[in-house]
């Protein structure tokens, strides 16, 4: 099924990596409060921070490159997916262990990094389903013959 020139598939990884972008985007929003409170209160920047913030400017930076096809060409953007993935994973281990047993008691700062960390493994998830799906499409189209003679690779 092909819209035109643009295919189906395109168009599904289209919609998943805009929604990685969101994702991405939240995250650095959500944890660079703690970081701009941090800096105005003359403190110095915990890891923790600073990685969540890593990580989401990759993942966003990467999501937007995704939008170009050219990107999409090569064989191992699955692999770059799982690392990013992994990030991701080691990123809500980090805060979940921190947040999610927390009572917030009416602390609106604990209730946003609970409410963080359920996005952040949202966007953990998101980037498992494009290694899963970018495995499956590069495992479909690789080596493929011509279908005449069977010589020609594709």
């Amino acid at each position: 099924m092909a819209f035109g020139s643009i295919s189906f598939a395109y168009i599904l990884f289209c919609i998943l990596h805009f929604g990685q972008f969101v994702l991405a985007v939240t995250v650095c929003g959500l944890y660079g409060v703690e970081l701009s409170r941090a800096h105005q209160a003359g403190k110095y920047a915990d890891g923790k921070w600073v990685y969540a913030e890593v990580i989401g400017g990759l993942s966003a930076i990467t999501a937007l490159l995704y939008f170009i096809p050219f990107f999409l060409r090569f064989a191992l953007v699955w692999a770059w997916n799982l690392i990013l993935f992994i990030l991701w994973i080691a990123l809500f281990g980090v805060f979940g262990k921190m947040y999610i047993n927390e009572n917030p008691e009416g602390n609106g700062d604990i209730q946003r990094m609970k409410n963080a960390v359920w996005v952040v493994l949202a966007n953990a998830l998101l980037w498992l389903i494009a290694t899963i799906g970018y495995f499956v499409y590069w495992w479909t189209h690789r080596e493929r013959r011509t279908r005449f003679t069977g010589r020609a690779k594709v």
